[in-house]
C-alpha cells in the first residue's frame, strides 16, 4: 500500500471515530434533559404523611371505644316510609275518582239517569246489596226511592278490598245516611262468596231474588 492510501485510511478512521464520539455526546446530553423515569418502590410516602395517618386512625378507634354504649335510637332518625296498603283508606277520595261523576258530590245523582245514593234503600239496607253492586255492577230497571231508573251501574272489583269497604261506608254515612260500617277483611269475604259470578245482575228484580228485598 503507497503512503497517499494509508494516510486516506487513517483519515477516514479517524472521522468515524469522531462521528461516533459526538453521536455518543448528543445521546448522553438527550439523556440528561430528560427526567428520570419513576420507579416501583423508589419514591415512597413522606414519613410525615404515614406519622399522620396512623395518629389519625388511632384517634378514631380511641374516639370510638370512648363513647361507651351507643344509645338503641342513635343513627339515621328519618321517618320511615309506610308500607303500600299500611294506611287508611280515604273513601271520598275513592268516591271523588270513581262515583262522583254520576251520583254527584251531593249523592242526589242526575233525575232520570243516575239515581241517588242519599237516602236510597239500596244503600242502607244490608251492606251485602250494595257490596255486590260495587262487586258485579247492575243492569236494567229498578226502583230507588219510588223513581224507576233503568241504565248501568259500571262494576267496581279493580278496586281492592280497603278501597270498596272505604268508599262503601263513606257512602252509607255521608249525607243524611247512617248505617253500619263494615271492614276490608268483610269486603274480601263478600268477593269470594259470588266469585264464579260473570257479568252484572240483570236489574233490581234480579238483586232481590238474589239477596233480598232492600228493607230499612
Amino acid at each position: 500500500m503507497n503512503e497517499p492510501d494509508s494516510r486516506k485510511e487513517a483519515s477516514q478512521g479517524t472521522s468515524d471515530e469522531s462521528s461516533n464520539a459526538i453521536d455518543e455526546s448528543s445521546k448522553t446530553r438527550s439523556y440528561r434533559r430528560e427526567g428520570f423515569e419513576p420507579e416501583e418502590l423508589k419514591n415512597p410516602l413522606p414519613l410525615w404523611y404515614t406519622i399522620f395517618c396512623v395518629a389519625l386512625i388511632t384517634w378514631g378507634v380511641s374516639y370510638f371505644f370512648m363513647q361507651g354504649t351507643v344509645p338503641a335510637d342513635a343513627g339515621d332518625l328519618r321517618t320511615a316510609l309506610p308500607l303500600p296498603g299500611s294506611l287508611p283508606v280515604d273513601g271520598a277520595a275513592v268516591y271523588n275518582a270513581n262515583c262522583v261523576a254520576c251520583h254527584q258530590s251531593s249523592g242526589a245523582g242526575l233525575a232520570g239517569a243516575f239515581p241517588p245514593l242519599d237516602g236510597s234503600e239500596w244503600v242502607l239496607t244490608d251492606a251485602r246489596i250494595p257490596a255486590q253492586i260495587l262487586l258485579h255492577g247492575v243492569q236494567g230497571e229498578m226502583v230507588v226511592m219510588g223513581n224507576t231508573y233503568n241504565g248501568v251501574m259500571p262494576v267496581q272489583s279493580h278496586l281492592s278490598d280497603q278501597e270498596l269497604a272505604a268508599v262503601l261506608n263513606y257512602i252509607r254515612n255521608s249525607w243524611s245516611n247512617v248505617a253500619d260500617e263494615i271492614d276490608a277483611d268483610w269486603f274480601a269475604a263478600e268477593r269470594e262468596a259470588f266469585a264464579d259470578r260473570e257479568g252484572p245482575f240483570n236489574g233490581g228484580a234480579e238483586l232481590i231474588s238474589v239477596l233480598g228485598e232492600p228493607d230499612v
